[in-house]
């Protein structure tokens, strides 16, 4: 083989390992992209999702403000109940027990 032969073939091999770094490359830049686009939609998703958490988590306190206010108010007319049988008993007059 001489010199010219050796450099074509140095030089051909050269170009093909050239050709394959410019192609690894544009395959990265596209994998580049799509991770980007990826990580894009995944941000909107996890927005969207603690927006809707951030509503869930308000209407669930405002739910609990309410169901304590109507336990308070059962308590309350149980007690006022109670109160008002225990009132009606002692007023009855008190008889033996036959």
């Amino acid at each position: 083989m001489t010199i010219d032969e050796r450099f074509a073939r140095i030089e051909h091999v050269t170009a093909g390992l050239a050709e394959e770094r410019r192609q690894d490359r544009e395959e990265l830049r596209g994998l580049w992209r799509d991770t980007q686009r990826q990580l894009d939609q995944l941000t909107g998703r996890v927005d969207a999702i603690a927006t809707h958490l951030d509503s869930f988590i308000l209407e669930s306190a405002a739910r609990d403000r309410e169901t304590d206010r109507r336990f308070r108010e059962t308590d309350a007319r149980i007690d006022k109940m109670i109160s008002a049988m225990g009132e009606f008993l002692r007023a009855l007059p008190s008889q033996p027990l036959p």
